[in-house]
């Protein structure tokens, strides 16, 4: 079902026009910019849907059509509403302003910091707990007004309270109540509903009584969400829940093939407590949640740039309630390929069955085979870089990046003994299963966004024809200074932290400027860096499409003709640039190069530094690739202004 979206809609965030997402937990409608926000914040803060492109229960559309049309966004923006908050200088986000820093703060505050929201007064006399608010949720539930229910929710009510005297929670009186969009809102929030009240009776089995069947029915379908949307991911169906079909288990045609270490790893499987099966289970609900919502991202996406600041979400982005080992292990799901993912999925959906009916472990030999890599490739690489993390922080990531290397470092030790002792651990089975990122989807993005500059960059070439010819030639090159800091640090789809880089001294750039010369704010014409943005362009273009096409041996050639037309264009600017913005990107633009040419060599097939599967060297040849082009795009956006000016 899809929503038709008003003229009089606006972004819940920045006030845009026609927002086309929703934030489900929120109640809000969002626009693009903003979404991109969201997103990286991670689905503890914000759970998004696209209003058009992904299929909705009606009934859980109908409860955010609710709560956005009854002013649900002033509960998340309540001290804004004050005419005091515009003389202490804190307003809303805009449409106009930069997603980055901008609207990114303003989202940040607003839900990640609840900044804005009404404050209960605690007084030690008069003080309001978790309690008395969760009491009152209950209560209000048997109505049907969804804001109050909300407003309670985002002051700390819990959706699960049992409340001690009535001997139900709040999912219990809504159910009986046939409250269905407050039902919703309460599994949103995380309301169970096989919660038994004091007389053991469930919320479905309340529905049913009072004739809701409606609502009997979509709380069976909560009840199996999580592996309903699993078997949806995989083969597009889901179960008939009222004909007592619960479970679909896709099959692959190569099943029958299981190694004895894919046994040993379904075993250790099979033997996780509940609990921790249940962690995980949730964990690759929100890598599937992730990847279905990249591939609506990307198809509603407008490619006409080649770089924006709303990207895709290359992995989960850190919960701080969660411990570090989870989120590191949370984020390790996005270096599954498509074959493996869809096999781990049916390996959960199969144990999921298992543990609902409380059937013993199955001995069947026709188990869906467990794709397993050795890792001790991947062990000697990463020893190479053991003072980096696995990937780059993002949202809440920053407190903890200091908890995150150490727990690598012990984590790497801890299973280098395990492997050498030969006994399949769970740290084991994650390790190993996460084999490496597959990396087509930022194949195709990056292609589709350059096959679209050269377009741009002939506009932008018209433009700068009509300005008057600069005469200015620099003086010398750019300063190519060491730097320890990373080039650019707020680069959203990064990977990877990784150290600026200098050219070696192989002569291909000048000598770093004499300290005492003056920043000269002379910059080369708009005409000659989109000339050199295009040949950076086109060989990126072929590097591309070698990266496509598997051909590796192609790699480093095209590295070559990169890093020499990189040179050329860094050459065009002074050796100490007057904008701090110049140096930047010609920072950011000469250190991509040289790390792409390091990367590019390691897919040699001599290589003895190469990892188990080349799409590890593919994803970060792509990587280095889009900062290349990154870089590129913003020294023409920067001379185009100057040079019009």
């Amino acid at each position: 079902m899809s929503k038709r979206l008003r003229s009089s809609d606006v972004c819940a965030d920045c006030s845009g026009p026609d927002p086309s997402w929703a934030s489900v937990n929120r109640g809000t409608f969002i626009c693009d910019e903003c979404c991109s926000v969201h997103r990286s914040l991670g689905r503890h803060i914000s759970q998004v849907r696209h209003l058009k492109h992904t299929p909705w229960p009606p009934t859980l559309l109908q409860m955010v059509e609710t709560l956005y049309n009854n002013g649900a966004n002033s509960i998340w923006e309540h001290s804004l509403l004050d005419p005091a908050s515009i003389m202490s200088g804190r307003r809303k986000a805009n449409p106009q302003d930069k997603v980055h820093p901008n609207k990114a703060e303003f989202i940040r505050a607003k839900y990640q910091m609840l900044a804005f929201v009404h404050r209960l007064p605690c007084r030690d006399d008069d003080s309001v707990t978790a309690k008395d608010l969760s009491k009152q949720l209950h209560s209000s539930v048997r109505t049907g007004n969804l804001e109050t229910c909300l407003r309670l929710l985002s002051l700390g009510a819990q959706a699960n309270f049992f409340h001690p005297e009535k001997g139900s929670t709040p999912l219990h009186v809504a159910s009986k109540a046939g409250q269905i969009l407050q039902a919703e809102l309460l599994a949103v929030y995380g309301a169970d509903p096989g919660t038994q009240d004091s007389s053991g009776k469930t919320p479905v089995d309340y529905a049913r009584q009072g004739g809701h069947h409606e609502l009997a029915e979509r709380l069976v379908e909560i009840q199996y969400e999580l592996t309903d949307r699993l078997a949806f991911y995989l083969c597009g169906r889901k179960p008939d829940h009222k004909n007592g079909q619960h479970f679909i288990i896709p099959q692959m045609a190569d099943s029958l093939d299981v190694s004895e270490l894919a046994k040993a790893a379904k075993k250790k499987l099979q033997s996780l407590s509940n609990h921790l099966f249940e962690e995980l289970a949730m964990d690759v609900y929100d890598e599937v949640d992730r990847r279905e919502t990249d591939a609506v991202w990307l198809a509603t996406q407008n490619h006409s740039t080649l770089v924006t600041e709303t990207t895709v979400v290359p992995f989960l982005p850190v919960n701080p309630e969660y411990s570090s080992t989870r989120n590191q292990g949370r984020q390790k799901l996005a270096r599954f390929n498509a074959h493996e993912f869809a096999t781990l999925v049916i390996d959960i959906l199969s144990d999921a069955k298992r543990r609902q009916q409380g059937s013993p472990l199955s001995r069947s030999k026709d188990n869906v085979e467990l794709i397993l890599r050795t890792v001790s490739n991947q062990h000697s690489t990463e020893s190479q870089d053991n003072d980096q993390p696995d990937y780059d922080s993002v949202a809440s990531d920053e407190d903890t990046d200091v908890e995150t290397r150490a727990s690598k470092a012990s984590r790497q030790k801890s299973l280098d003994s395990d492997l050498s002792d030969g006994p399949v651990t769970v740290q084991d089975f994650m390790e190993v299963r996460s084999a490496l990122v597959a990396s087509e989807a930022k194949i195709q993005q990056l292609m589709k966004v350059n096959n679209n500059l050269s377009d741009e960059l002939r506009i932008m070439q018209k433009k700068a024809s009509r300005l008057e010819k600069q005469n200015s030639t620099p003086e010398s090159d750019y300063d190519n200074t060491p730097y320890d800091t990373e080039p650019d640090d707020t680069v959203p789809n990064r990977k990877g932290r990784q150290r600026s880089v200098v050219w070696p001294g192989d002569g291909s750039l000048p000598d770093p400027a004499e300290p005492h010369l003056v920043p000269s704010p002379t910059l080369p014409s708009t005409e000659d860096v989109i000339r050199k943005t295009e040949q950076i362009t086109k060989n990126i273009q072929e590097l591309l499409r070698a990266a496509q096409e598997n051909t590796h041996d192609s790699y480093i050639p095209c590295s070559e003709r990169i890093h020499v037309a990189v040179t050329e264009m860094a050459a065009l600017f002074p050796k100490k640039p007057k904008s701090d913005t110049v140096r930047t990107s010609l920072r950011l633009l000469t250190s991509s190069a040289y790390r792409l040419q390091s990367e590019c060599r390691k897919a040699l097939p001599g290589d003895s530094s190469l990892p188990t599967d080349v799409q590890l060297v593919t994803q970060q040849v792509i990587q280095c690739a889009y900062d290349i082009a990154k870089a590129a795009k913003q020294l023409v956006t920067i001379t185009t202004k100057e040079n019009n000016n």
